[in-house]
């Protein structure tokens, strides 16, 4: 049977359940008052659990409650639930296992879920949480669901590759005047969209078609570590011939009157090979290569200006010809210079 509140509230009374509910600041709290309000004013729970967005239950809740102890009624009764289980020390475990994967604990399981949480933080704390509790510590945490990213460790030691990084770092600090010095690298480009998440309604999946048939082109870029200009030349291949293309790019076209320009790379064979050494000792000094640590792709800037062209153009992309995507390509390169001064976000006209 419904319950309803039979008796009026005093005037008193109600204005101190209004000023409490504009107060609050406790959601739920406010909703309480406002249903004894709503009662009082002869409303029933199925039109107040409509008004307030709530369950048909929790009228009838409430109202008990509020019959049964007044004010106090409308109190969390939460507060008296002791001493909370989910302590710092919990927090401190979480934060820990968030870093690291279930098998570092001895479990098969390679990714976590929150079972996992659960029985490891009660392995090391004696402390039972719920999965609910498990839950609010990831959201107060900010904790999130992710894609890792896949590295391959540096064979350094890490003080030699700390070292080697930190001489970069004062080469760009330090550099001469009449010198410039560019992050290097090459990119891929895949007429086959590169699949990556994107907002979608529930119980729907967008679709990206692909040609089926890959093409490849590949750029060539430099980054100036001053002033964030962005070169770059275009190719079929990915080969000692594209990076010695760009190199003479940036040596004759692009910074013709320095006395010398310093390219910092990694170590891919393209920039190691002898028809490249050739083609630097040509320029009798005018380009000088400065190699990065194995497989420490972080400490080159021009990775980011990759990373923003997948995102801004190759990602789920709809272009049906390789050519109509490099000429979104272009239109990136040529709007993300300087980097990272200006964020492109393209729009098509055509």
């Amino acid at each position: 049977m419904a319950v309803r509140i039979t008796t009026k509230l005093h005037p008193m009374q109600r204005r101190k359940l209004e000023r409490l509910a504009k107060q609050t600041t406790d959601a739920a709290e406010r909703t309480r008052h406002l249903i004894i309000l709503k009662y009082d004013q002869g409303k029933g729970a199925s039109t107040i659990s409509k008004e307030l967005h709530c369950s048909h239950s929790t009228p009838h809740r409430v109202a008990r409650r509020f019959l049964e102890l007044g004010e106090a009624g409308l109190v969390d009764g939460r507060c008296d639930n002791g001493t909370v289980k989910a302590d710092e020390r919990c927090y401190a475990v979480l934060a820990k296992l968030l870093e690291g994967s279930p098998r570092d604990y001895g479990w098969a399981r390679p990714t976590w879920t929150q079972e996992l949480f659960s029985k490891q933080i009660g392995a090391e704390t004696g402390t039972s949480l719920c999965l609910g509790t498990i839950s609010r510590m990831l959201k107060k945490l900010k904790a999130r669901k992710g894609r890792p990213k896949p590295t391959v460790g540096c064979p350094w030691g890490k003080r030699k590759r700390e070292k080697r990084v930190q001489e970069l770092q004062e080469l760009v600090e330090n550099l001469p005047p009449g010198e410039e010095v560019l992050h290097e690298d090459e990119v891929d480009i895949h007429l086959n969209p590169k699949i990556g998440p994107d907002w979608m309604l529930p119980a729907t999946q967008k679709t990206v078609e692909t040609p089926g048939q890959n093409e490849k082109k590949y750029m060539a870029g430099a980054l100036n570590a001053k002033t964030g200009e962005v070169h770059y030349v275009e190719g079929d291949h990915k080969a000692s011939v594209l990076f010695i293309q760009l190199v003479h790019f940036l040596v004759e076209v692009c910074y013709p009157t320095a006395q010398r320009i310093h390219l910092i790379l990694d170590n891919y064979i393209i920039h190691t090979g002898k028809i490249t050494q050739r083609a630097i000792e040509a320029l009798d000094g005018r380009g000088v290569l400065h190699f990065l640590p194995p497989y420490c792709p972080d400490a080159n800037r021009i990775e980011m200006l990759w990373k923003q062209l997948h995102d801004n153009v190759t990602r789920n992309h709809r272009c049906p010809t390789m050519e109509e995507l490099m000429i979104d390509a272009r239109a990136f390169m040529k709007a993300a210079s300087p980097f990272p001064g200006s964020k492109p976000s393209l729009r098509r006209t055509g």
